[in-house]
């Protein structure tokens, strides 16, 4: 089963797929917990292209361009070689984020987004948790971090709103894989609500 978590920067993706992936662990389960841009030495290395610097040091083509390489890599790498010997796949992020972040966020481009995604990664996720969150709130959770990956925060609230706008609108696209997590409760209640929906559709391919 291929899970990823969705949502704006600071929205506490990483945190519940994380927890996420331990509990399924104690329950006995064979998981690897991931991450884009990343999850294979050949995209971390991408990662540190696209997540640093300023924030025009990129256009939104040439980060489509980027996001996919690493994406491919991974996938041929991590994820595609766990799914066959049967294990959970967690990722933080996926190709959801790159129909946004590059998609939408500076011009219409969702439409050569998803043409890469066809050509060059063909997968989508069994099941996606998008965690919603006030803008405000997340931009100042991501800022507070202090990390050198702050490109993305760096655009400021305006765009962390309208990421938001387009998730909810992805999750109504895509609902038969999408399911919408309030992420305004503590950690462990969204952890509860996120275990609940993901043992459900355990349970759906297991009949």
């Amino acid at each position: 089963m291929f899970i990823t978590f969705e949502g704006i920067d600071g929205s506490g993706k990483s945190t519940q797929a994380r927890m996420l992936a331990e509990t399924l662990r104690d329950q006995g389960h064979d998981v690897v917990l991931t991450r884009e841009p990343g999850g294979s030495p050949g995209a971390e290395e991408i990662r540190a292209l696209v997540l640093q610097g300023d924030p025009d040091r990129w256009s939104a083509e040439t980060e489509i361009l980027l996001f996919t390489a690493a994406r491919r890599d991974h996938l041929e790498r991590t994820i595609l070689p766990a799914l066959a010997a049967g294990k959970i796949v967690i990722c933080d992020r996926f190709a959801d984020s790159t129909r946004m972040y590059q998609g939408l966020s500076r011009g219409d481009l969702r439409g050569l987004v998803d043409q890469l995604h066809t050509l060059m990664i063909g997968r989508e996720p069994d099941l996606t948790l998008l965690i919603d969150m006030d803008p405000a709130v997340g931009l100042s959770r991501a800022k507070s971090r202090n990390t050198v990956e702050e490109r993305f925060e760096d655009f400021g609230q305006a765009l962390q709103d309208q990421m938001r706008r387009g998730f909810l609108a992805l999750a109504k696209e895509f609902s038969t894989r999408f399911q919408l997590v309030d992420g305004a409760h503590s950690p462990e209640d969204v952890a509860k609500d996120v275990l609940q929906r993901v043992q459900q559709q355990l349970q759906g391919q297991r009949q």
